[in-house]
């Protein structure tokens, strides 16, 4: 008997060890259980078991009926079924006919099964019972049940209690308890991350890129999601957009999402990453979806190290960045990818975010003043709509200023009132006025960037504002740029450039004025030389223009570029001749000294080859 036990011990299928939860399985048996960690998916252990007691010769077919458990923000607990319960009375389907092993150890299922060099679990202790902590600020433990002969009933609890804890976790804010509601305001993530969209339902402001009847929006809803490069503003919804379609892929199983940000990943580990995509596709058939967060921080050459894998289809790239892709995306990556431009958020886009917001978190939205506000027998936060319309226009279309800026107010309005309850004072009601939001925002949230691209569109208004004699428009271009954090310097190089450029000829005192700007600047620096830089600048725009020096001398290099064959050389009366050898040569002779003549004198100053041309009326074409 004895011999026969070693025999069959020795034909056991090998055990291996999960590499999510380091339970171990057998080899017949770890492909299931890679469904339930990585995807989410619900299975019957019952199955499992009765895999495990078949021949290994018989292969089990994977089922694509079993239910999708997604818990946010929760750790996977698995279902646990006892297949030897002394008083249990729910037979299961799928458990096999034989009659169970009699050693403790082998009456649990392959998901409790220590490993060789562990001592045997209990049969009587069984893993059921979920830790009633918050589940948005702790993870879910598990604790022990001392009555062996309620395994099942445990069992069955534990599948209610999970799936009732991840029903919990997936309800919006607005469907969460007000205790919770309270504790949004205690958490370390910023209100932005907590209130992340999921849905292209719940997302805003970027219709005519994911709208109803879009390209991608299409593509999305059949998760037939191309290499992207997001490029827009910070705050409009890249990221945003990338967890959607992260979120989209858990759900349907059809791909996997890894996310890096190029500001702290290594070359290395994007190739490890690379590495696990290929193998994913090659054993699993399933692709990898990679997220670049602020791609534009990588070089040249770590650019180059996706061409190969983008162009094969082992990852689906998507890249978000602030700057303009034209000059930080490698041109043949950019060619293996399409450019969505998101735009800046409008004032609609931003009210609806922020309603969305006060709705999740309980907060009441209020056209009264508070002094007229009935007290409610309940605590209660009001914020008045005033409130709102001011972070709508001033977080400049950025949706994480906005919603920062209003977990901002509230935490301190609730703060103060705490502490007034705290000392005896009447804290029923919270109140966030106007002045709350502006304090807490300071000043209008500008985008501008001195290195980026909005430098350049700034000071390219600046520049056609003022050519076009608009006062109004130039001063304002130059307010953008200065409140922006632009160098005063730059933009007065830019103003002498002006005045020779577009005033030219047609009022000689531009130059002196734009030079005089510029010293001046130089000397008293910011913000006292604001006043001197739009001085100069109205000076400019209502300046009479001409462009016919600037004209003029295009032409000439034109001319200089397009000549055919050798310059020609400079005629010899309009060299100097300080030499014997020189004047022999011919040099000097014929000269006409102008002041030595009373009238006009007539006289060859071009090369033969171009006389009779006037630049400033010659194109380059004649």
């Amino acid at each position: 008997m004895a011999e026969e036990e070693r025999h069959a011990a020795d034909s056991a299928p090998e055990s291996v060890q999960c590499p999510v939860c380091l339970k171990t399985f057998t080899q017949f048996t770890i492909n299931r259980h890679l469904d339930v960690c990585l995807l989410g998916e619900t299975v019957n252990y019952s199955t499992i078991k009765a895999e495990e007691s078949a021949s290994p010769a018989v292969k089990r077919a994977r089922t694509e009926d079993t239910a999708v458990l997604q818990v946010p923000q929760v750790p996977q607990v698995p279902q646990v079924l006892h297949s030897t319960a002394p008083h249990s009375t729910a037979p299961s389907s799928t458990a096999p006919s034989s009659p169970a092993p009699s050693s403790p150890a082998s009456s649990m299922f392959a998901l409790f099964q220590p490993n060789k060099n562990r001592s045997p679990v209990p049969s009587g202790k069984l893993f059921n019972k979920l830790n009633s902590a918050n589940p948005l600020s702790k993870g879910v433990k598990r604790g022990l049940v001392e009555e062996p002969g309620q395994n099942l009933e445990n069992a069955g609890k534990t599948k209610e209690m999970c799936q009732t804890s991840a029903q919990t976790s997936a309800q919006t804010p607005a469907e969460a308890p007000k205790d919770l509601r309270r504790t949004l305001f205690t958490l370390d993530k910023p209100l932005a991350e907590i209130l992340r969209p999921k849905s292209l339902e719940e997302y805003f402001g970027q219709n005519k890129v994911v709208g109803e009847h879009t390209l991608l929006r299409s593509l999305l809803d059949t998760q037939e999601i191309p290499s992207l490069i997001l490029w827009g503003p910070p705050g409009c919804g890249k990221t945003t957009l990338a967890h959607i379609i992260a979120c989209s892929s858990k759900k349907k199983g059809t791909s996997r999402f890894v996310t890096l940000s190029a500001t702290s990943t290594s070359t290395n580990e994007v190739r490890e990453v690379i590495k696990q995509a290929h193998n994913e596709l090659r054993l699993c058939k399933r692709k990898t979806i990679l997220f670049i967060d602020e791609i534009h921080r990588f070089n040249k050459s770590q650019q180059d190290t996706f061409l190969p894998h983008v162009e094969n289809g082992t990852v689906t790239l998507i890249g978000a960045t602030t700057e303009n892709p034209s000059f930080q995306v490698n041109a043949a990556l950019l060619s293996r990818c399409r450019v969505l431009v998101l735009e800046k958020l409008s004032v609609e886009a931003m009210s609806s975010i922020l309603q969305r917001a006060v709705e999740s978190l309980g907060i009441t939205v209020t056209e009264a003043a508070p002094d007229k506000l009935t007290p409610p027998k309940d605590p209660v936060i009001y914020i008045q709509q005033q409130a709102l319309d001011t972070i709508a226009y001033l977080c400049d279309g950025d949706a994480r200023t906005g919603l920062n800026s209003l977990q901002l107010a509230v935490q301190a309005q609730v703060s103060l009132a705490q502490s007034q309850g705290l000392r005896g004072g009447a804290a029923e009601v919270v109140v966030v006025n106007e002045g709350h939001v502006k304090e807490g925002l300071q000043r209008s949230h500008i985008l501008y960037d001195k290195a980026g691209e909005e430098h350049y569109n700034c000071i390219s208004a600046l520049h056609k504002s003022m050519r076009g004699s608009h006062e109004s428009a130039s001063l304002y271009w130059l307010g953008r740029m200065l409140e922006g954090g632009e160098d005063p310097l730059y933009v007065a190089r830019r103003l002498v450039r002006f005045a020779s450029e577009d005033v030219g000829l047609a009022d000689p005192l531009a130059l002196p004025q734009a030079v005089s700007a510029f010293q001046a600047c130089h000397f008293i620096g910011m913000p006292e030389c604001e006043v001197i830089l739009a001085q100069c600048v109205v000076y400019l725009a209502q300046a009479p223009k001409s462009v016919d020096v600037y004209k003029a001398y295009n032409n000439v290099k034109a001319c200089l570029r397009n000549h055919k064959g050798p310059l020609p050389p400079v005629p010899l009366h309009l060299r100097n001749a300080p030499t014997k050898l020189m004047k022999q040569l011919g040099y000097a002779k014929g000269y006409k000294y102008n002041p030595a003549f009373s009238a006009p004198v007539e006289q060859e100053y071009l090369p033969r080859e171009l006389r009779d041309i006037n630049f400033f009326t010659w194109t380059p074409s004649e």
